[in-house]
């Protein structure tokens, strides 16, 4: 089976500036798909717009993520600021619904001093609960995704048994677990069987090499031919985004590793 990749733009075409110019830039590479963390500093109608002109799908966007001046990175394990967050997941829809994208990666939040609150853990289970109803209601699926400590010091994510265990306790089809790669391997590892055990639950996965975060066929740690192959075989039908750091100042040579491994965008 063909896999299908997206051009993730907040890693990719940093070259072209803007969020609205990298939508052309990505058509222009090849790609049919973008997926982007935070769209929120442009006007639904701007983001649409770039879209729609460069002819492409949006699969992926991200909650809004709160305060970035102070590196919150979302609010959905944060007590206390639960009216935010769901202010927030009303703005992630209407964004999601203009761009026709029925996937939204739900941010949770750092810690501020420990990982293990239980304060956190129960606050990020009702909103997770309150956040998968509404996006019942307008046919989108949410997503959670681990993230490395190394990366993002004290996300409260950080672990993909948690991970597991949250969407196991919320018990909705509406919440899936996001992969990206890069972070599994730094997290745990042992990705043959992990992606076989989980491949279920998983709603979205995104690509990277360790221990740089460049492109796929760069040096590093990870076998991406094996790893295709696998998700093939494994007949995962879902998007792959390329939520990468091209070693090159130009995105669009950095897919070297397209044709190299007999892909296709």
């Amino acid at each position: 089976m063909r896999l299908k990749f997206a051009a993730n733009l907040s890693f990719l075409f940093q070259e072209q500036g803007s969020l609205l110019e990298r939508y052309a830039a990505a058509k222009a590479a090849g790609f049919r798909a973008v997926e982007c963390a935070f769209p929120y500093e442009h006007s639904v109608d701007e983001v649409v717009k770039a879209k729609d002109e460069a002819g492409v799908e949006q699969v992926l966007i991200n909650s809004v993520p709160g305060n970035l001046s102070k590196d919150e990175l979302g609010t959905a394990a944060l007590p206390g600021r639960e009216d935010s967050f769901l202010s927030g997941i009303e703005t992630s829809i209407k964004y999601a619904k203009a761009l026709n994208c029925s996937r939204i990666h739900i941010m949770a939040g750092k810690a501020p001093r420990t990982f293990y609150d239980a304060a956190m853990n129960d606050c990020y289970l009702e909103n997770l609960k309150a956040a998968t109803n509404r996006f019942s209601e307008e046919n989108i699926t949410g997503l959670i995704e681990p993230i490395n400590q190394a990366s993002v010091s004290y996300y409260f994510l950080h672990e993909f048994e948690t991970a597991l265990g949250v969407i196991k306790k919320v018990d909705s089809p509406n919440l899936k677990l996001q992969v990206d790669v890069f972070h599994l391997q730094k997290i745990c590892g042992n990705i043959t069987s992990h992606l076989t055990e989980w491949m279920p639950l998983i709603g979205h996965i995104q690509v990277a090499q360790v221990p740089d975060r460049h492109e796929p066929n760069s040096s590093g740690e990870i076998n991406f031919r094996y790893l295709f192959n696998l998700l093939e075989k494994l007949e995962y039908d879902g998007w792959i985004g390329c939520e990468y750091k091209p070693s090159t100042s130009d995105s669009a040579a950095s897919l070297s590793w397209v044709e190299e491994y007999g892909l296709q965008l």
